[in-house]
């Protein structure tokens, strides 16, 4: 039986928008060391790029003088993301993740929608004035399972 490469990368980096591609990037690489489909690694990389802007445009509004970490770690096929700021935090996580709700009227506010439907699983820990957790896990697989 092959054993399954296991992977983990921690990064921090400044809130920049064009940070966003980075973490994109890092995870993308990670990722397509598993067994993988195509679709599925635009999925992530979608619910990543939402979860980082996220950090930086809500968490952050837009400061770029902070920083936004990352873990990534693969691990028997299974993909875990962790993206935290250390911003103003969410004052109510659920209404957060509903559909179209956004702190920014520029915003449609589905971040959070296309992470709930692209991943597995996604956890979002965080009061205000204490930052932002956003976890989000993907069990890879050939078959896009």
């Amino acid at each position: 039986m092959e054993e399954k490469q296991n992977n983990k990368i921690y990064l921090r980096f400044n809130s920049i928008p064009e940070n966003v591609g980075l973490a994109r990037l890092l995870v993308a690489a990670v990722a397509a060391n598993a067994d993988i489909t195509m679709s599925q690694l635009e999925e992530i990389k979608v619910s990543v790029s939402e979860a980082v802007s996220n950090a930086i445009i809500h968490g952050y509004a837009n400061e770029v003088e902070n920083d936004v970490e990352l873990t990534v770690e693969l691990k028997d096929n299974i993909l875990q993301v962790q993206v935290i700021d250390q911003g103003v935090g969410i004052e109510d996580i659920e209404k957060a993740m509903e559909a179209t709700f956004s702190t920014d009227s520029d915003r449609m506010g589905l971040g959070f929608a296309f992470m709930q439907s692209f991943m597995d699983n996604v956890e979002v820990i965080s009061s205000p004035g204490a930052g932002t957790t956003v976890i989000l896990t993907k069990r890879l697989s050939a078959g896009g399972q």
